[in-house]
């Protein structure tokens, strides 16, 4: 699986059409129809364009010849995009199949499909968004397939493609106008809606931004600029939106606000007249509070995680293990993660559904029960607790034989995180995620259907199979969007910045990396942000055979051990490297259990040591046909089978 070979070209069509190899130089595609034909399989998707075709696109009058010119021009770009290539093996780039040429790019090869790809992503936080539009239109050079401008099917695509570029350039001042600088939209906005007058949503966002800046007047009046542009030049009236926005600003509404706060603090109210102060109800609600808090976003999880243990201790001074049972069962937040995120009071939380399960009275409902066991197989996650495995298998039994879909979603979470005890899991692992979308669909559990799409990217990730892996995270941002649940953003966002390093140039992938680190940062999640972007950043350099040139002062969080040899070896100290080697440990099994071993066995083999070889053979063998820390969803060092060959051919080395 040389995924890293197969796709490290890269190709560019915002802008003149140009290609680059997998260090991002330049590639020389030679004349004008040598770039026009090449652009012309970029729109093809992939597919066939026989060549007649080809023939009929690049001439108006075809000259005696062509097809043979067609051939030719063919075989000049499969030199330049796989020089390495030897004589008379067939291309892997540029194919023949059937009548005539396809161009099997991967997805994220092209920067046109990127671009497609960061536009239609699902709604996230709106700093999130913000970076990831941002980049996307970074990605432009000029007008797409800007040296083909008299071809009617560059026509076509770029006119697409430009659609989408004002798309997003709405998209990214809505959310600039959601993290508060309307002021700073206002002129952006200004010239864009005076070079496209007939955009709606850029007359609505610009009123927005001046109302909100107190231009109360100027709000109006580009409203009725607006219409006045739309009725004497189209005929149309102004769409439904913006007739809204100017009724809201005539009531001095701000647009987009809604009843929501004052229902709440109604509520709220309500509830502390009725429900006394020292009730013991007060804390299951305070449960039901604080899982809905830990999936909000914005500092929830953090929150969340601050007050549950303490109700989980209010509880047990009550004296009624049922009811602290329901306490600690009662929050079944999915966890895709295998580092917990305050490993401290995860013990305690395990010790204190130990303590409840104990004290359980004959006759309790076995649905609490399996409660218990799932939250004890969440919390031991990452630990090498025997307990874990089989509270895991013990809660699945119970839910499906009482057919309860919630718990039973909540018991497949624990068998979920309990599936690390060696490498090359990750089909068990997808299995888990289809179940766990199909049950949650059917059943309208919409956290835990977002989980199982997240599990499924993670395993689809690792099998090398984005193109499954894509279809998951689209329904994971849809579902986000749909349901408010920003933090799931987070991870299709690393996802994707995952594809870019398994699929294109490492400088691209670097870029995608810390722009998915600004979106984790401020997440509320210290078990997945701490050195994971340093991490990433080394298992891409170490795949690629680059420097591990690192400063002193990079945080490389629980990942300093294996980090270090790789370090000291950029630095010219091979002894250092070597005694740092020494005191590795095992890698925790867990979703980063293949890259920590892949960049063990790369230190090994650099400093000739030949039993640790042996060891991260061994232990990566099951995972061959992966790719390493792909299951993560959030990195990955290469295929596992490059890993595994350069260590064969290491130990058959006779020193």
């Amino acid at each position: 699986m040389q995924v890293g070979v197969l796709y490290g070209v890269h190709f560019g069509v915002l802008g003149p059409v140009v290609a680059w190899d997998g260090n991002g130089t330049p590639l020389d595609v030679k004349g004008p129809k040598h770039r026009a034909l090449l652009a012309r399989l970029v729109v093809a998707r992939g597919r066939v364009v026989p060549v007649g075709r080809l023939v009929e696109d690049l001439w108006d009058s075809p000259p005696p010849g062509a097809v043979s010119a067609v051939r030719t021009f063919v075989a000049a770009l499969r030199r330049a995009l796989e020089p390495q290539r030897p004589p008379r093996a067939p291309a892997r780039l540029l194919v023949t199949e059937g009548p005539g040429y396809a161009l099997r790019a991967a997805p994220g090869a092209v920067d046109a499909w990127r671009f497609e790809e960061a536009v239609a992503a699902g709604a996230a936080p709106p700093q999130q968004t913000l970076a990831r539009l941002d980049e996307a239109l970074s990605w432009w050079r000029g007008p797409a397939f800007a040296d083909l401008e008299d071809e009617p099917w560059a026509r076509v695509e770029r006119s697409r493609l430009e659609q989408l570029r004002l798309n997003a350039i709405e998209l990214r001042a809505g959310a600039r106008l959601a993290l508060g600088h309307a002021a700073d939209v206002v002129p952006d906005l200004d010239a864009h809606v005076a070079e496209h007058p007939w955009r709606e949503e850029a007359w609505r966002l610009l009123a927005t931004a001046l109302y909100r800046t107190g231009r109360q007047g100027d709000a109006l009046a580009v409203l009725r600029r607006a219409r006045g542009l739309l009725l004497e030049q189209l005929g149309v009236d102004p769409g439904p939106r913006l007739s809204r926005l100017e009724t809201d600003i005539l009531r001095q509404t701000d647009p987009g606000s809604s009843e929501v706060e004052r229902v709440w603090a109604a509520t709220a109210a309500a509830y502390d007249r009725t429900v006394a102060s020292g009730a013991a109800s007060r804390l299951e609600s305070t449960v039901g509070l604080l899982r809905s808090l830990a999936v909000a976003g914005g500092g929830g999880l953090e929150a969340a995680r601050e007050q549950r243990f303490a109700t989980i201790a209010a509880a047990e001074r009550l004296g009624d293990p049922e009811f602290t049972a329901r306490v600690i069962g009662g929050y079944d937040v999915p966890a895709i993660w295998t580092r917990s995120d305050d490993p401290e009071q995860a013990a305690r939380i395990v010790a204190a559904a130990e303590r409840a399960l104990a004290a359980l009275r004959p006759g309790t409902h076995d649905a609490t029960r399996a409660r218990l066991l799932a939250t004890i197989a969440l919390e031991s996650r990452g630990t090498r607790a025997a307990r874990g495995p089989e509270a895991a298998g013990e809660a699945e039994r119970i839910a499906r034989r009482l057919g309860d879909p919630a718990l039973l979603a909540f018991a497949l979470n624990g068998v979920f995180m309990q599936t690390f005890h060696r490498a090359g899991l990750a089909p068990e692992r997808d299995e888990i995620g289809v179940e766990l979308v199909a049950l949650s669909a059917r059943h309208g559990l919409v956290t835990f259907e977002i989980l199982g799409h997240l599990i499924r990217v993670q395993a689809r990730a690792a099998l090398a199979d984005f193109a499954v892996a894509d279809e998951h995270a689209a329904a994971t941002d849809r579902l986000a969007e749909r349901h408010e649940r920003p933090l799931a953003g987070v991870f299709t966002a690393w996802y994707r910045a995952l594809r870019s390093a398994a699929t294109g140039p490492p400088q691209a992938a670097e870029a995608a990396f810390r722009a998915a680190a600004a979106q984790l940062s401020g997440a509320g999640m210290p078990g997945v942000q701490d050195g994971l972007l340093p991490l990433a950043l080394l298992c891409l350099r170490v795949w690629h055979g680059l420097p591990a040139d690192f400063g002193d002062d990079t945080d490389w969080g629980p990942y300093a051990a294996w980090a270090r040899p790789h370090v000291l070896l950029a630095r010219d100290r091979p002894a250092d490297a070597a005694a740092a080697l020494l005191r590795v440990p095992e890698p925790p099994r867990d979703l980063l259990f293949e890259a920590l071993w892949c960049l063990t066995g790369r230190a090994a083999i650099r400093l000739g040591d030949r039993d640790l070889m042996r060891r991260a053979r061994s232990e990566l063998a099951p995972a061959a046909q992966e790719l390493a820390g792909a299951g993560s969803g959030m990195l990955t060092a290469g295929p596992v089978g490059d890993h595994l060959d350069a260590l064969a051919a290491a130990l058959n080395h006779t020193p």
